[in-house]
């Protein structure tokens, strides 16, 4: 059966931006990776631009944020800009989304969202009756990190979810699940792990400085898993911690 996704489809965000289901993850690139693997991989028009505030430090450390971030990629506009962490606090958490909120207004960011928030911090941020939502929650979110109750939770609440590490970092390309749908499909791992993140929805972006990497993490859309192994791999929860989890630290 022929995908239906292709390396151009978009996602409506809540609030009408579009945005491209593959990205490519530059996160921690030195800017000369970044810009090679950009420059190579992407046409200036076909470019959608996130960026992060850092920490959470207010509402004035946020404008300032805000404004490097322009200045240092010379584009008019951010056409996602998310808060990194729930680390920080209420206070400032709340205090940088009122910062966010304006640079939006302002026309210096297009969608606002958040990174590493769990369902508690999401509603903490809802509670206090934002004028612009949260469109995005990008997190570590693979079959191994399923987070099925918090996925669920942003559905409902009209936000999508991004996976900032889907290939796991490669921890578990040798499991037997994944080798064996790989297998079955003329496929490596990895492009077995981005399908399945498109097909379940997600925005993804996994990262590599490697053209042939890049290339193979693209090549996804002349195959598709059926229900069984999604759901197969689904099953592979296993609550793996790639990086770190402010969701999971209840100190926050």
């Amino acid at each position: 059966m022929a995908s239906k996704l292709t390396l151009d489809s978009k996602l409506k965000l809540s609030d009408g931006t579009l945005i491209p289901r593959l990205g490519l993850g530059v996160y921690e690139m030195s800017n000369e990776q970044a810009t090679r693997a950009v420059t190579w991989a992407l046409e200036a028009e076909d470019v959608f631009y996130c960026s992060k505030l850092q920490n959470n430090a207010g509402y004035s450390a946020t404008q300032r944020s805000i404004n490097a971030s322009l200045q240092k990629c010379g584009l008019e506009y951010i056409d996602l800009y998310l808060i990194h962490s729930p680390y920080g606090g209420k206070k400032r958490r709340l205090e940088s989304w009122k910062a966010i909120e304006e640079a939006k207004d302002q026309g210096l960011i297009k969608s606002v969202g958040v990174s590493n928030y769990g369902q508690r911090h999401i509603e903490e941020l809802l509670a206090s009756s934002p004028k612009h939502r949260p469109t995005v929650n990008q997190c570590d979110l693979h079959p191994f990190m399923a987070r099925a109750e918090l996925v669920e939770y942003c559905r409902g609440e009209g936000i999508e979810m991004e996976c900032w590490g889907p290939l796991v970092r490669g921890e578990r390309f040798d499991h037997p699940v994944l080798q064996k749908i790989a297998k079955k499909h003329g496929k490596t791992p990895a492009q077995v792990l981005v399908r399945w993140s498109l097909q379940r929805g997600y925005v993804t972006i996994p990262k590599s400085v490697s053209k042939d990497r890049i290339k193979e993490n693209a090549d996804v859309y002349d195959f598709e898993l059926d229900d069984k192994e999604v759901e197969e791999l689904l099953k592979l929860d296993e609550y793996l911690v790639t990086d770190w989890d402010p969701i999971g630290d209840s100190s926050v």
